[in-house]
């Protein structure tokens, strides 16, 4: 009773506060280049991808004193919503349904960003988007997509441009909404549905372009295209593998049509560089993902490759493959961090990434040279001991999949996997979660439409060494500290995402069902709550408060200081 009683006391209070004010929502594309302390307005909370506030009033000092200032359950489907016994304040307005299919799916889980505009949370999950007041997290509108269908394994969130929301759908659809009403402006479709695309990535707004990644566990190319984000017109598309004669990188495929059915899916949104108008982002893995014999045996470009992109053209101005010739689905689609740090005794514009496949890079972001690889954690045994001419693992045929079985580690899921890591300017350090765990590779078929794709078959949870959080020096490539969490976790892939602040804060969710505020420089638990989470932390100002947003399956959960 007790318990219940401080719920309804803390309910009760978040509906005293001021309501987001009466204003027509907007975003002005510029001011996602210096974010003001007040907004969370891009998928990473600016273009660096270093998911790093400067805000402080929360810190190592007080942070003991962080307590929940409201929580908000999301109104499911288009029935009218009805009143729970936990219902406090407004009830949640009518749904706004749109779409070109008949089906209602599932609502899912909350696993991309909240963006956070003029007091006004975006939230989605896949077919669904809402808008909550910032100050109470009431609903203000919800829309739901109608599908024909398609994978919902997630949904990253929304993009903003002006008074516009924008955001990805299963069934292979871009829809654009007004962010005041959350009515639909238009929709355009991304990608054939018909061949088995699907779309989960947030896009992301620079300037008057709107960065669209798809997904595909087949045999289809994987892509990148700008979008208008006026009238949805296509301005460009880039592919991940050579779609035609003279395509720079087919010479590392065995043919044309091997290439233009190689993979290279992209579905994780990558970060940006004012300076030189790159974005750089990852590429999925290669088709089949674990059976080469009908790629051939060379590299496979521009698959698990980190690749920067002029956002004006479209054109390519480098690439790094993390992992040549991959056979074991190591994605490299992981969002980049991009710092200007001290290397090498002189400042230098770093990109730094940790792969799926367990290793650790930096590069230089402007001209893509690589400076320093390393071992995120010591389990990884698919690469050999040494490294290529270009600074990247030369795979191991013994760990290839044959019909015996190879001992591999990671797993499938990855040492990391889709979830942000983070990065402090204060310590220096990149933050990621790792899993070592070890998977039983098989070679079942070669025909790449098999096993959605892969081409072969695995048993995963054979062994771990366990879960960490880990900060990686990029000057040195070396663990700065890990924190393990208690017991051994299998299946590999990490949690669900990292926020590092000013505060000397790193905000991590671990494998038990925690949400943890760590000593960014030292790794040591400072605070922590019994939520299960499902997506990254962020953070934000509020009539003077710092806030601290983080979701859990279908609900929203906001902290701040007593």
């Amino acid at each position: 009773m007790r318990v219940l009683r401080t719920f309804v006391a803390i309910a009760v209070a978040a509906m005293t506060v001021a309501p987001a004010t009466a204003q027509k929502a907007w975003l002005d594309p510029a001011d996602i280049l210096n974010p003001k302390p007040d907004s969370w307005p891009t998928y990473s909370g600016d273009y660096s991808g270093r998911r790093f506030s400067s805000l402080k009033d929360i810190n190592t000092t007080n942070v003991h004193g962080l307590t929940l200032a409201w929580v908000q359950r999301l109104s499911a489907g288009s029935a009218p919503p009805s009143a729970g016994p936990f219902s406090f304040g407004p009830p949640a307005p009518p749904t706004t349904v749109g779409g070109v299919g008949t089906i209602e799916a599932q609502m899912g889980s909350v696993k991309g960003a909240i963006l956070q505009v003029n007091g006004v949370l975006y939230v989605t999950t896949p077919d669904n988007v809402w808008a909550l007041d910032a100050y109470d997290g009431h609903e203000l509108w919800h829309f739901l997509w109608k599908t024909r269908g398609g994978t919902h394994i997630g949904n990253r969130g929304v993009g903003m441009w002006h008074d516009r929301l924008f955001f990805e759908t299963p069934d292979n659809y871009l829809v654009a909404l007004n962010a005041t009403t959350g009515k639909e402006i238009w929709h355009k479709e991304i990608a054939s549905f018909d061949l088995q695309y699907f779309s989960t990535m947030s896009p992301i707004v620079v300037g008057d372009h709107l960065l669209v990644g798809t997904g595909n566990d087949l045999d289809e190319p994987g892509l990148l295209q700008s979008f208008n984000p006026e009238t949805g017109d296509v301005e460009w598309k880039w592919y991940a593998v050579p779609m035609k004669e003279g395509d720079p990188g087919l010479d590392t495929w065995k043919n044309l049509d091997a290439a233009s059915h190689g993979g290279g899916n992209v579905w994780v949104p990558g970060s940006y560089d004012p300076e030189t108008h790159l974005y750089i982002f990852g590429t999925g893995n290669p088709t089949a993902a674990y059976t080469s014999q009908l790629r051939g045996p060379g590299a496979n470009l521009y698959t698990c490759s980190l690749v920067a992109l002029n956002v004006e053209t479209g054109k390519m101005a480098w690439y790094y493959q993390t992992s040549p010739h991959d056979t074991h689905d190591f994605d490299s689609t992981q969002t980049p961090v991009l710092t200007d740090a001290m290397f090498g005794g002189k400042m230098r514009k770093l990109a730094i990434t940790a792969a799926r496949n367990g290793y650790f890079f930096v590069l230089d972001r402007v001209t893509g040279e690589h400076l320093l690889t390393s071992k995120l954690v010591d389990s990884p045994n698919w690469a050999k001991d040494t490294l290529d001419k270009n600074g990247a693992p030369v795979r191991d045929p013994a760990k290839d999949f044959d019909l015996g079985g190879a001992l591999v580690s990671p797993a499938n899921g990855g040492i990391v996997n889709w979830p942000p890591p983070a990065y402090s300017p204060q310590t220096g350090y990149f933050y990621a979660h790792a899993q070592e765990s070890y998977a039983m590779y098989y070679l079942a078929t070669t025909d790449p439409r098999g096993a959605m794709g892969l081409g072969g078959k695995d048993e995963l949870s054979v062994g771990s060494l366990g879960s960490y959080l880990v900060a990686m020096d990029p000057k040195t490539g070396k663990p700065a500290w890990k924190h393990r969490y208690p017991g051994v976790t299998g299946g590999g892939g990490g949690l669900n995402g990292l926020l590092a602040t000013a505060g000397g804060l790193l905000f991590a969710s671990d494998a038990h069902g925690n949400f943890v505020a760590h000593d960014a420089a030292s790794g040591k638990a400072l605070w922590h709550t019994r939520i299960s989470t499902t997506n990254a932390p962020e953070t934000y100002m509020l009539d003077g408060h710092q806030y601290v947003l983080v979701a859990g399956s279908d609900t929203v959960y906001a902290f701040r200081l007593q």
